[in-house]
C-alpha cells in the first residue's frame, strides 16, 4: 500500500516526538539517583525543572515566528540539532547549576517541535483529518514516555548514566537526516492538491513569509482564550512528566529499576488517548457535525476523564494510583489533539506557528507556576494529595473558559 506524502512526513513528525519525550525523560527516570548523589533537595529540583520550561516558553515564541517567516525544513532541522546536542551535554553536568544550563539548552531546542509539528499538520491536512493526524504524531511523546523507563535505567546500570544522556541525544541527529532528505515544501508536491475531497479547499502553503506582525496576530479574543485554556490545562502534563517517577518512588517504594511497567502502563493509556481522542473529533466531522461542535465535545469528554486524576493521592495500591494517572494522561493527549487541531482550523496558515508559540508560551508559564508550587507543597507537606486534587480539574475549568469567552468559531475549512 503506497502511503501519501502527508502521512509519510507526519510518521516523521511522530518519530521525532518521540526523540523529544525520550530526551525529557532522561533526567525524570533518572532523578532518584542523582538527587542522592548530588545531595538535591525538593526546591532546587524545582528550580533544575523550570529552568527548562522557562527556556521552553521563550524558545517557542522565537520558533513559532521563525517558521511562519522562514518556513519549516532549516528551522525544525536546526531545533533539533541543539536539543540534541544539549540531551548530550547532561553527561558533563556537575551539580544543580550544571543540570540547570543543560536543562535550559535542551528547553530552547526542544520548543520547536510543537510548533513545527502543527503547522505541518495545517500544510498537508484538511480539517477532518488534522485531529487525528495530530494525535498520531502527538503519540510519539507517550512512546518516548515508555521506551525511556525501560531503555534509560539498562543504559545508565550497564554503562553510567552520563551515557543515557549520550546516546539517547544522538537519536536526533538520525533523524534529521531523514528530515532533510523527505521534507518538501507543499508547493512542489502535486498529489497534495488532487487527493482533497471535491469542493474542499486543499491545505494552504505555508513556505511563504508572513507580513503579519507579531502584535497583529496575538491579540485577537481567540489566541488570548487558547493561551489561557493552556495555561490551566497543560501544567497537569509537566507535572506527570517531571514528578511521576518521584511519586512513585516516594509514595509506593518504586524504584528507578522498577519503574517500567508503572510508567509504561501510564503512557500506553496516553497513547490511547491521543489517538482515540483525535478520531473521535474527526468522526463527528465526517458524521456531519460542524468542526467546532465537533472539537468541543472531544473536549468536554476528556475533561470529565481528567476528573480521576483527583483520586490519585488518596488511595494506597499503587496499580490502582497508575490508572488513575494513565487514564489522566489519555484524558490529557487526547484534550491536546483537539486544541491543536482547533487552532490549525481558526487561524490563517501564516499564522498558526506564531499562535502556537505564544499558546506554548503561557503553557509553559502555568508549568512553571506548578512546578515552583509542586516544589513549595512537598517541602511544607510531604504530600501529594492536593497537587492532584489541583491537576484533575484544569481540563474541566478550561473547558468551561474556552465554550463561554469562545462560543462560536470561524473555521477555515469545514
Amino acid at each position: 500500500m503506497k502511503i501519501s506524502y502527508g502521512w509519510k512526513i507526519c510518521i516523521l513528525l511522530f518519530f521525532s516526538t518521540t526523540i523529544n519525550y525520550l530526551d525529557r525523560h532522561v533526567l525524570s527516570i533518572l532523578a532518584p539517583e542523582l538527587q542522592h548523589l548530588y545531595n538535591w533537595s525538593e526546591v532546587e529540583y524545582s528550580y533544575i525543572v523550570t529552568a527548562f520550561q522557562i527556556s521552553y516558553g521563550l524558545g517557542v515564541v522565537l520558533t513559532g515566528k521563525l517558521l511562519d517567516k522562514f518556513g519549516t525544513k532549516w528551522i525544525f532541522a536546526i531545533g533539533v540539532a541543539l536539543w540534541s546536542a544539549a540531551g548530550m551535554a547532561h553527561a558533563f553536568a556537575k551539580g544543580a547549576v550544571g543540570f540547570a544550563m543543560a536543562r535550559f539548552s535542551l528547553g530552547l531546542g526542544e520548543s520547536v517541535n510543537f510548533p513545527a509539528s502543527v503547522k505541518t499538520v495545517a500544510e498537508l491536512f484538511p480539517a477532518s483529518q488534522r485531529a487525528f493526524a495530530t494525535g498520531f504524531f502527538n503519540a510519539g511523546s507517550n512512546i518516548g514516555a515508555i521506551v525511556a523507563p525501560l531503555l534509560i535505567p539498562f543504559i545508565a546500570y550497564k554503562f553510567g548514566w552520563q551515557w543515557a544522556f549520550i546516546l539517547t541525544g544522538a537519536l536526533g541527529f538520525i533523524w534529521m537526516f531523514f528530515w532533510m532528505i523527505t521534507y518538501k515544501t507543499p508547493e512542489k508536491v502535486p498529489e497534495l492538491i488532487p487527493t482533497q475531497a471535491p469542493g474542499q479547499t486543499p491545505p494552504i502553503n505555508q513556505e511563504t513569509p508572513s507580513s503579519k506582525s507579531w502584535k497583529q496576530v496575538v491579540f485577537k479574543k481567540e489566541v488570548l482564550t487558547i493561551c489561557l485554556v493552556r495555561f490551566i490545562s497543560d501544567p497537569t502534563w509537566w507535572f506527570l512528566l517531571y514528578w511521576l517517577p518521584k511519586f512513585l518512588n516516594e509514595t509506593k517504594a518504586v524504584s528507578t529499576g522498577s519503574l517500567g511497567w508503572p510508567l509504561v502502563t501510564v503512557y500506553v493509556l496516553a497513547d490511547i488517548g491521543s489517538l482515540a481522542g483525535g478520531a473521535y473529533s474527526s468522526y463527528l466531522i465526517k458524521k456531519g457535525k460542524s468542526v467546532y461542535a465537533a472539537r468541543k465535545q472531544a473536549l468536554l469528554v476528556c475533561a470529565l476523564i481528567g476528573l480521576l486524576l483527583c483520586g490519585v493521592g488518596f488511595v494506597d495500591n499503587l496499580w490502582m494510583a497508575v490508572v488513575l494517572i494513565g487514564l489522566g494522561a489519555a484524558a490529557h493527549c487526547g484534550w491536546t489533539a483537539n486544541i491543536f487541531a482547533t487552532i490549525t482550523d481558526v487561524f490563517p496558515s501564516d499564522e498558526v506557528g506564531t499562535v502556537m508559540g505564544v499558546a506554548t508560551l503561557s503553557a509553559v508559564s502555568g508549568g512553571i507556576v506548578l512546578s515552583l508550587l509542586t516544589g513549595r507543597i512537598l517541602a511544607l507537606t510531604g504530600s501529594y494529595s492536593s497537587i492532584f486534587l489541583i491537576v484533575g480539574c484544569t481540563y474541566l475549568i478550561g473547558y468551561t473558559l474556552l465554550t463561554r469567552l469562545i462560543p462560536t468559531i470561524k473555521t477555515n475549512q469545514t
